[in-house]
């Protein structure tokens, strides 16, 4: 039975299936900055709320730039989910490469790996303070860059 990138997507946020790894030589139509913009504008389109940006290069190792963005229920955390990943997919080609924790944990990272979208629970964001944790990242201002 062939599943299309919504059902795939689903599954990955009920924590049923993960993403591996891309296939090696694969061309990401869309890259860093770029990206990031397309994860926050789709995610901004879904109503998602107080939708942050940060340049990382030079601050973390781990990716080049970081999103956060928060709901305040669980249907609101899957809708937000599934359309930033559904719709960066739809426009630009790019699928997250994995995908860390379920909507019920009330934080999930999708990780497009020079990208990492947190999308979190109001409460628990205020809780685990991110914006604190990356204050030496330069934040960018992706409204006016859209």
């Amino acid at each position: 039975m062939s599943r299309n990138f919504a059902q795939d997507f689903d599954l990955v946020c009920q924590g049923i299936v993960r993403y591996g790894n891309a296939p090696r030589g694969e061309i990401m139509a869309i890259q860093g900055e770029e990206l990031a913009l397309a994860c926050a504008k789709a995610a901004e389109d879904i109503k998602a709320e107080n939708i942050r940006v940060w340049d990382m290069r030079g601050v973390s190792n781990l990716t080049d730039f970081m999103i956060v963005c928060s709901g305040t229920s669980m249907p609101q955390l899957r809708a937000i989910l599934r359309d930033v990943a559904g719709d960066v997919f739809e426009i630009h080609g790019v699928k997250p490469v994995n995908s860390e924790g379920k909507a019920d944990t009330r934080w999930v990272v999708l990780d497009y790996i020079d990208v990492m979208v947190h999308v979190m629970d109001q409460e628990l964001r205020e809780y685990y303070g991110l914006e604190d944790l990356w204050k030496d990242a330069k934040e960018v201002t992706w409204k006016q860059a859209v």
